[in-house]
């Protein structure tokens, strides 16, 4: 069924659904990634259980609204499902001191989008694709306004999470549709107030590691195991960069597991089938919560009805395929250029409604197994020997095998090492363990100070790049893994 070019296309009824066909049209604003989703969650969820229409109504009246389609025009095409940009915001001005001190939020806020997230409701409405955008993507925006100097702008080169500064929600979502060809349907903001009030209503969120995560700039501090994590404890765990040599992309992939868990938190505890538990968690979600003018009551009770059994085994999470890091631009520093190839058939994918993640077994082969993924691990290769094109070839090799390589190896000061050498930062540490272990023979150099960005000094005693994997059910073309792949076992 082909999509109305207003909004995404209405699912076909089901036999199920006696009455009309489920009719998603969202649009929002400004609110923060799981926020937004925790308030999207409630209300379907009470709509889903016959809770009345006048309860949504009033709850639909509390959100926040904003326009970020006015007058936009050569848009993409509409595909077929509905699409949500679900971004978070850094606002943090009614944090209080005692908060700001414990869980290191101090600084002043940047006023631009902490997290973006594209949320595809597929036509049948039986399954959510949620597609991560890095932070610090390159990005062109359209000509646009200065909504805070009101001087006219070409378009420019600009990371992404930049766009709202300059143009806010409407330059977002042009800069997002002109990057990704995806009609975006609906628009949602959360900011950290709402967030962390959200998780404690709700009783906190549980999640797991295999490993100590411990990130000395947000405070996170979490031994191995089993946690349930409350709103302060839960916004260090979905800030946290610095937990390993992954940077914003770990941090991309532990925010997919939070929601994930999120998502399992309020649709099996009945918290949100209780109406006075309900009204306690919307109250705590809508203050700083806003959304776009088309996101109305009917659309809300529409997609509760079709969604009883949504569960976390219907939801699955990427992140959009990088192609090279550590994109320098002058004036902007650091970016991540997205893959050109893979990354127009992921949003292909979105706009035909396919699913993303696969669910055949892994392949049977002799990598080693490893902690981190060779593909969150940043390595910059040097040639140690007098060897003419080692180090290409060392880069060449690293880079096949999967680790995220500068592709630009460079000569070493010292040109006589004859052992491999991975030199890396302490809090990086499981990180340079697992690119070690790619190196067989290699010597693991703490330095203080080296960043996430991991170095290789080629030796003479370079043989090749053993192969390794981790422990991740992300696979399939795009590394897509669903909800209850991601939870507590």
């Amino acid at each position: 069924m082909s999509t109305p070019t207003r909004s995404p296309a209405r699912p076909r009824p089901r036999p199920q659904q006696a009455r009309r066909a489920p009719r998603p049209p969202v649009r929002r604003r400004r609110p923060r990634w799981a926020m937004r989703a925790v308030t999207t969650v409630s209300v379907v969820v009470l709509a889903a259980a016959g809770i009345g229409h006048s309860v949504v109504a009033s709850l639909d009246a509390g959100i926040a609204r904003v326009d970020p389609f006015k007058d936009m025009k050569n848009r993409p095409r509409a595909g077929h499902g509905m699409n949500v940009l679900l971004v978070g915001t850094d606002g943090r001005d009614r944090i209080t001191e005692a908060e700001r001190r414990k869980y290191r939020l101090g600084g002043a806020p940047c006023h631009c989008t902490d997290t973006i997230m594209i949320v595809h409701i597929s036509e049948n409405l039986e399954r959510a694709s949620v597609v991560s955008l890095p932070r610090d993507s390159y990005a062109d925006t359209p000509p646009h306004v200065d909504q805070t100097t009101g001087r006219p702008h070409a378009g420019h080169p600009i990371k992404l999470n930049a766009a709202y500064a300059e143009g806010g929600p409407q330059l977002t979502v042009r800069t997002v549709e002109s990057m990704t060809h995806v009609k975006i349907d609906h628009y949602l903001e959360v900011d950290f107030t709402s967030f962390m009030k959200t998780v404690d209503v709700l009783g906190g969120v549980r999640i797991c590691t295999a490993v100590p995560m411990k990130d000395s700039y947000t405070g996170l501090d979490l031994p191995a195991g089993t946690h349930t994590l409350m709103g302060g404890q839960a916004l260090q765990y979905v800030r946290s960069r610095h937990v390993d040599g992954a940077s914003d992309l770990g941090r991309m992939q532990r925010q997919q597991r939070f929601l994930a868990a999120l998502v399992d938190r309020a649709t099996s505890s009945g918290v949100l089938l209780n109406p006075i538990r309900f009204r306690d968690v919307t109250r705590a979600v809508l203050g700083s919560v806003r959304a776009d003018k088309g996101f109305g009551t009917d659309e809300l009770l529409d997609l509760g009805r079709a969604m009883r059994n949504f569960s976390p085994s219907s939801s699955e999470f990427t992140t959009v395929p990088i192609g090279q890091m550590g994109y320098a631009v002058k004036g902007i520093g650091s970016t991540l250029k997205w893959d050109p190839v893979r990354s127009e058939r992921l949003f292909q994918a979105l706009r035909d409604d396919r699913p993303l993640a696969t669910h055949r077994p892994p392949p049977r082969n002799a990598a080693a197994r490893v902690a981190v993924a060779p593909q969150q691990i940043r390595v910059q290769v040097e040639n140690g020997t007098a060897t003419a094109g080692l180090g290409r070839r060392v880069d060449a090799a690293l880079t096949a095998t999967g680790f995220a390589t500068t592709r630009r190896p460079a000569n070493a000061a010292e040109r006589t090492a004859t052992r491999t050498v991975v030199v890396y930062d302490p809090r990086w540490d499981r990180s340079a363990k697992s690119l070690a272990v790619a190196l067989p023979g290699s010597e693991l150099r703490a330095v203080r100070g080296q960043g996430p960005v991991l170095k290789v000094i080629a030796g003479s005693d370079f043989r090749q790049v053993r192969r390794v994997r981790a422990d991740d059910p992300r696979q399939g073309e795009f590394g897509a893994v669903r909800g209850d792949e991601v939870g507590c076992a």
